[in-house]
């Protein structure tokens, strides 16, 4: 009955579609030709009405086909508006390339560039305040209880109750779970109102007591040995059947996915930066970033370099190894901030406020963050970038890795000069966990943009914070 209904909408769905396109393009037509905004005598070589008019037996089912190789007639419960609306201003581009291609290739010049214009831009307006007109309808059904779909959940884990949760949130979705079938979760556990109603054996006893619409498989991640026979067990109720994997701690919300001729490979984190055209813009960026910087600021990195040096003993430049890319280990320059002491010393921690060992001259450059200039060298070098995590201390990297999850992932970009972290005042002696949070933020979300915004919030946030000690 499910699927009747779903055949009549989508043939409904199709027929208004095509009345749309083609009021669209009589609109347009209307606009050009008939209206203030028209001729008053028709130009060389214009077209007659019956003309244009005759090429609606064919741009109608072209645009239809066009929708449908689209996907816009799949159903559609959960899906975003926003898209919908992607997925309409996409068809209709190629829509238009396709037309201009057919006059092209029937040498019809004279057709109005203005009208097609028109059309393009009106087809889009209509078709989306009809789709959402449609989905306004079915949402105010479903949330009265009609058009429901009711399912049965495989498995109690945390899909099942990120599933169960994220339903109940969304009555216009029309979704209604029945239950849950689990080996290991007592009959009678109730969440969020749905209850583990028996075992999953227990599928052959409760088919035909209830009508179900679709099944989704839930299952935990320790149950997965059992997945092959459950599939099977549920395909052969002649149910729909989906699964929701129980992997959301391990793989983000949009994975990013590879075909390898035919084999579905799943990436447990995108990280944009390993995309080739990423990596060159950003390098680039860097390359030319860092020349300007040491340029701009030579001024003050010799006037550092002299106060470094007239009030403390020692070299002017601190070397300091730390973790970078794919965690090799590099020279990190910095200004001497610090008396001279040995190096198990300097290994033992952090700076801690009011660190006696910090110069005088150190804690200004501290403070405004000056001591960090020389890495613009390092970014010149290709070891760090403009942008990115702070890098680390081999020792501090090793005990880390072992204690916060996720921690490695940073080191699959280039560290920065400054972070997304750093703007947000994690520097210093602050948390390592909310520092990792942003650093992964960061990496997953990274785009040119973004560290632009980074950058320009450094001038403000970055140079003086009140962890830089």
């Amino acid at each position: 009955m499910i699927k009747d209904n779903q055949k009549v909408f989508n043939r409904l769905h199709l027929l208004i579609d095509a009345i749309v396109v083609a009021i669209s393009y009589l609109l347009a037509w209307y606009i050009k030709f008939a209206t203030i905004f028209a001729s008053a005598e028709p130009g060389v070589g214009a077209l007659p009405q019956e003309t244009y008019f005759s090429f609606l037996s064919f741009l109608v089912p072209g645009y239809v086909l066009i929708y449908y190789y689209f996907n816009m007639y799949k159903p559609k419960r959960a899906t975003r508006r926003k898209y919908e609306l992607i997925n309409i201003i996409t068809s209709n581009t190629v829509g238009m390339v396709l037309f201009i291609v057919v006059l092209f290739m029937i040498k019809q010049q004279d057709f109005s560039r203005v009208m097609m214009a028109l059309f393009y831009v009106i087809n889009i307006v209509l078709t989306t305040l009809c789709r959402s007109l449609i989905r306004n309808v079915l949402q105010l059904f479903r949330r009265k209880g009609y058009n429901i779909k009711y399912i049965l959940l495989i498995g109690y884990s945390r899909a099942a109750e990120e599933y169960i949760s994220r339903i109940n949130a969304n009555p216009q979705w029309g979704y209604v779970v029945r239950g849950i079938l689990d080996d290991r979760i007592p009959s009678g556990t109730t969440y969020k109102g749905v209850k583990v109603v028996g075992r999953i054996e227990n599928i052959h006893y409760i088919l035909p007591e209830n009508k179900l619409d679709e099944i989704a498989i839930t299952l935990a991640l320790k149950d997965y040995d059992h997945l092959e026979y459950i599939v099977d067990l549920c395909e052969k109720s002649g149910v729909h059947t989906k699964f929701i994997p129980d992997y959301n701690s391990l793989v983000p919300s949009n994975p990013y996915t590879e075909d390898l001729m035919g084999l579905p490979v799943i990436n447990i984190r995108y990280v944009p930066l390993t995309n080739m055209i990423n990596w060159v813009a950003k390098r680039t960026v860097d390359v030319i970033g860092s020349l300007l910087g040491i340029i701009i600021s030579s001024p003050l990195m010799i006037a550092a370099a002299i106060a470094v040096k007239c009030t403390s003993s020692g070299p002017v430049i601190f070397k300091q190894e730390r973790v970078g890319l794919h965690n090799k280990t590099f020279k990190m320059y910095k200004f001497r901030t610090m008396e001279m002491q040995k190096p198990s010393a300097e290994q033992k921690g952090w700076t801690v406020k009011d660190d006696p060992r910090v110069t005088k001259i150190g804690k200004i450059l501290r403070k405004t963050s000056l001591d960090e200039l020389p890495q613009l060298f390092n970014i010149l070098m290709g070891e760090m970038s403009l942008v990115g995590p702070r890098p680390e201390r081999p020792q501090f990297v090793e005990k880390f890795k072992e204690e916060i999850p996720r921690y490695m992932i940073k080191h699959q970009v280039r560290p920065g000069l400054t972070g997304w972290a750093q703007i947000n005042g994690y520097r210093g002696d602050t948390s390592i966990r909310k520092r990792i949070e942003y650093d992964l933020f960061y990496i997953e979300n990274w785009s040119m943009s973004f560290d632009i915004k980074i950058m320009f919030l450094t001038i403000f946030k970055g140079f003086i914070n009140k962890n830089a000690y």
